[in-house]
């Protein structure tokens, strides 16, 4: 054998071996995506880096694209998408397409779902300290709201209280100061109230029925049959700008204020434990970000949107605007002083939630007075008022 025959065959027997080693890291390869694959899109933690994208699902307490409530988790879908590339899609279904209004938090924490948003008060016959989480009657405004939850340990203790359920809560948008609601007949004092039918969720209902009336639990996309069939004689819903979306104008004929009982109404956005937290680092960033951002969002819709839509109701459609008078007020006031000491009496839960919020109120208060407050009566003072009480 020739010295040039063997290198050749040397040469043949390394070139064999690097395609042998080719073939089996491309088999493995292969065997790795499909794997990846057959996992599917709960796989988050292998995904969402250059292989598939993920689908999420988000349901929702409100019908399918209303004006500000339902708005919101559009646009935290969209942001989500944007901000991820498409590698995190979130598909949004309104009240009733997957699951009912009030089983939004029962189809997050058991994965049917990865996303929910509605309003924390809805599920305080789960668990009644969710109802800070919202609006506590004559409590916090929305400014003052998201100064508790971002700055004043009130995430913390949410999220303490949905960790039973597996579940991270975020803040998912204010209306801001609500109205008092639609009523077909007048308020003149709190005699008026006796026996009437008013849907009013949370601890408000309570007050309202400790009040004399009836509060009855209705999810939004019906309250206004319930409302036009007599099933209730008035209605809370939100403020003009949804108001007159849902149409309530039509059917009844009195407009009342201040929204007592929510003065910051916050909603939430959930999101499942284990779901959040199988993606990757970036995208988990990414959904907080959103979340957050869809929480400021949903405030500026309805404070650039609220005075027109009350402009119409009064001059377009005749609607009668009040003012609750003061001995309701009042009586309301104390009403909800005795609901919440009757709620946390007996759950140590609430009554920390509790702690911390009048905390936190007391202490924005101080400021508030000297500088939201006066100023604005300062403001009505010099350039005179706008609505006549």
């Amino acid at each position: 054998m020739s010295k040039s025959s063997g290198i050749n065959r040397e040469a043949l027997a390394v070139l064999l071996l690097a395609a042998a080693l080719v073939l089996l890291i491309g088999l493995w390869a292969f065997e790795r995506v499909a794997n990846d694959r057959a996992a599917g899109p709960g796989n988050a933690g292998e995904l969402g880096q250059g292989g598939d994208n993920i689908e999420w699902k988000l349901v929702t307490t409100w019908p399918k694209n209303l004006p500000g409530l339902g708005h919101t988790p559009e646009v935290f879908a969209q942001m989500v998408r944007e901000m991820s590339s498409g590698r995190l899609n979130v598909r949004v279904y309104g009240a009733g397409e997957i699951v009912p209004a009030f089983e939004v938090f029962d189809a997050v924490s058991s994965g049917v779902a990865q996303v929910g948003h509605g309003a924390s008060y809805y599920w305080k016959g789960k668990i009644p300290s969710s109802v800070f989480f919202t609006a506590v009657p004559f409590g916090m405004t929305a400014q003052e709201m998201n100064g508790w939850l971002h700055y004043g340990g009130g995430m913390e203790i949410w999220r303490e209280v949905y960790a039973p359920a597996g579940l991270v809560p975020f803040a998912g948008g204010s209306t801001g100061v609500q109205m008092a609601g639609w009523f077909n007949r007048e308020i003149k004092s709190l005699d008026d109230l006796k026996g009437l039918r008013m849907r009013i969720p949370g601890l408000a209902g309570e007050v309202f029925s400790a009040a004399g009336g009836e509060a009855v639990r209705i999810p939004g996309g019906e309250v206004y049959t319930a409302l036009q069939t007599g099933v209730i004689d008035a209605v809370e819903w939100v403020g003009p700008y949804n108001d007159l979306a849902l149409g309530l104008h039509e059917i009844a004929e009195y407009y009342y204020y201040p929204g007592w009982h929510e003065p910051g109404s916050m909603l939430e956005f959930i999101v499942n434990e284990d779901a959040l937290n199988a993606l990757p680092e970036d995208l988990q960033a990414i959904v907080r970000y959103a979340a957050r951002a869809a929480n400021q969002d949903m405030l500026d819709e309805f404070t650039a949107r609220n005075n027109r839509a009350l402009r119409e109701m009064i001059e377009v459609h005749d609607v009668k605007l009040r003012r609750l008078p003061d001995d309701v007020l009042e009586a309301l006031y104390k009403g909800g002083e005795v609901a919440m000491a009757k709620m946390i009496e007996n759950d140590p839960l609430a009554a920390r939630v509790n702690a911390s919020f009048q905390a936190f109120l007391k202490d924005v208060r101080a400021y508030h007075e000297i500088s939201e407050q006066s100023y604005i009566n300062v403001r009505r003072k010099v350039m005179g008022p706008l609505i006549d009480e």
